[in-house]
């Protein structure tokens, strides 16, 4: 077959599609210069480029189609005369084969002399298709291995000996550890992590040792998976490896550390927070991803209901006053905020922010990360930027006294605040600010409104199915007028997509506490939380349950999955 070739480098190529930046190819020129490598192959190895993106530039540079292999049933192509030293060494995947033609996925379309070989071999023509080079590798190990797993690949490619860590890491000179954090197989290692946590969607990785084993576990959805996991004698390469990445000490190993990295994986940008601490048997190392092009989600979308929407929008539109969002940590407070501050970002209006980490970038807003290090907190921050003339101000926790307080005066002096605090239900934010030593008169006098959410796993689309309502769970729910048993509801089986859990993918439920008059009078008497809420749902307050319910009803969820996030417990 003739390939076409352009009249552009493919360098300048993946430049032109957006694959990689000027500043991708630079840092891949100077590892080409020092390492003798390629500069596609440190673009791949450095996680500048994913091996799906170069797949599919490969494909549009030489015109050559490109083929998902995800999608493509190969069974049929394992009784041919070709041995699996060759195909594998060729990264080549035979598909179809007719009377005259055999279609081949590759990943380079250049091995003119193999696809020769194989044309007189098979006695037919070649017809080439582009496909990932991670996906040909794994139908290969399917089709003529055992199954083997990408991580098992690479560890078959280490040399025991050459790695292996006896005694503790403490022990281990500094120069050996950034020796072995250096060698190809742990960096191919640590990329895997990453990038089969993007795959799967995976929030944060945990990288946990115990004292025969190393323990990798991703959180999905808000629950955790345990994954395969690199035998435990990697475990000081794999962790130095993560910490010269993040720009972390790898000689300290008796104190916490955080850092930070910054990827391109799958061609999203994805940004690393990286915390260690020492265990009884080496260092614990949890990472959470964050997606900087999937962090923002609009207010309409997060799955208000369309009640709580209309009103929660009059809310952050008060030209003053304080609003709060709790919930557990995890429980997507953040992204409530965000959306609520792009709503309300207009040029009129000088929008403050105080958080710790600033997670997504928001156009037009001062954000301000805190420090504790230099001493820069919640509090030293609000009490210098209510100088700076802001309409708007978020507060990323309200954790003490000082916070509220200045936060709480900030309100009551014609600023709109935004903040969250960590309670279990909404009317348990004025408990909790009165705790903190905040008086009764204050917080009627400025809080509006208390939104509480949980987010709850949604059934995968792809195998769900009706069901029976569990009667036993429902009652659990203590949900009034459920009407039950005309009720249909959904569960996931389990299929590929959702990896067998049933569920893909969260959505919020909510407990919206609008402070009525009535409601304030109560606040000032310091009436309990149980008062105000049954107070709040005489006036028409949902609780997360009942809203929970509702997307069990419309076939979001589950009532599993809304019993587990709403669990009561104690919420530090």
């Amino acid at each position: 077959m003739e390939l076409t070739l352009p009249d552009i480098s493919f360098d300048q190529h993946l430049l032109h599609s957006g694959a990689v930046t000027m500043e991708d190819l630079e840092v891949a020129r100077k590892q080409s210069e020092r390492t003798g490598k390629t500069i596609h192959e440190i673009l791949l190895e450095f996680g500048l480029l994913s091996t799906r993106k170069y797949a599919e530039n490969v494909s549009s540079f030489f015109k050559v189609p490109f083929l998902d292999l995800s999608e493509v049933d190969v069974s049929m192509v394992q009784e041919l005369p070709l041995s699996v030293k060759f195909i594998r060494q060729n990264q080549i995947l035979p598909l179809e084969m007719t009377s005259n033609v055999m279609k081949i996925a590759v990943k380079d379309p250049l091995k003119i002399n193999v696809y020769d070989s194989l044309r007189l071999i098979l006695n037919r023509e070649m017809e080439l298709v582009i496909a990932d080079a991670t996906e040909i590798d794994r139908r290969i190990e399917e089709l003529y291995g055992s199954g083997t797993s990408s991580m098992k690949m690479i560890l078959n490619d280490m040399e025991e000996e050459d790695l292996e860590i006896l005694g503790k890491e403490e022990d281990q000179d500094v120069d050996t550890l950034r020796d072995m954090a250096s060698e190809a197989p742990v960096i191919k290692l640590v990329n895997l992590l990453f990038s089969q946590a993007v795959e799967v969607g995976a929030s944060d990785i945990h990288i946990e040792p115990f004292e025969g084993d190393l323990k990798i576990r991703y959180r999905i959805d808000g629950v955790l998976h345990d994954q395969e996991a690199p035998p435990k004698r990697f475990q000081a390469a794999i962790i130095s490896r993560i910490k010269i990445l993040s720009g972390l000490n790898i000689a300290e190993h008796r104190l916490p550390q955080d850092g930070r990295i910054r990827l391109r994986i799958m061609g999203q940008k994805i940004d690393v927070r990286v915390s260690t601490v020492p265990t009884l048997h080496g260092e614990s190392v949890v990472m959470r991803l964050l997606d900087q092009s999937s962090m923002f989600i609009e207010l309409e979308s997060l799955g208000f209901p369309q009640s709580h929407l209309k009103i929660f929008q009059q809310l952050i539109h008060h030209p003053h006053g304080m609003i709060l969002v709790t919930g557990p940590t995890g429980s997507g407070k953040t992204t409530t905020l965000y959306a609520a501050l792009d709503k309300i970002n207009q040029p009129d209006k000088k929008i403050i922010t105080v958080e710790d980490p600033v997670e997504y970038q928001l156009k037009g807003v001062n954000q301000i990360q805190v420090n504790t290090k230099i001493g820069l907190s919640f509090a030293s921050g609000l009490r210098h930027i209510v100088r700076q003339d802001p309409d708007v101000i978020m507060v990323g926790e309200i954790r003490d006294f000082e916070t509220a307080e200045i936060a709480v005066q900030s309100a009551l002096t014609g600023h709109l605040v935004f903040s969250t605090v960590h309670t279990n239900d909404a009317p348990g934010a004025v408990t909790r600010l009165q705790d903190m030593g905040v008086e009764n008169y204050l917080i009627a006098s400025c809080l509006d409104g208390v939104l509480a959410q949980r987010l709850v796993r949604t059934i995968c689309p792809d195998c769900k199915e009706p069901t029976r309502v569990d009667q036993n769970a429902l009652a659990e729910m203590e949900i009034e007028n459920g009407n039950a048993e005309d009720a249909v509801v959904y569960q996931g089986v389990g299929c590929r997509k959702c990896s067998n859990t049933g569920y893909r993918g969260r959505m919020g439920i909510y407990e919206l506490f609008v402070i009525s008059d009535h409601l304030r009078n109560l606040i000032l008497e310091k009436s309990s939380a149980n008062v105000l809420k049954r107070e709040a749902r005489k006036l028409g307050m949902k609780t997360l349950r009942e809203d929970g319910w509702n997307k069990v009803k419309q076939g979001v969820t589950t009532i599993e999955e809304v019993m587990r996030v709403t669990q009561e417990e104690e919420i530090i």
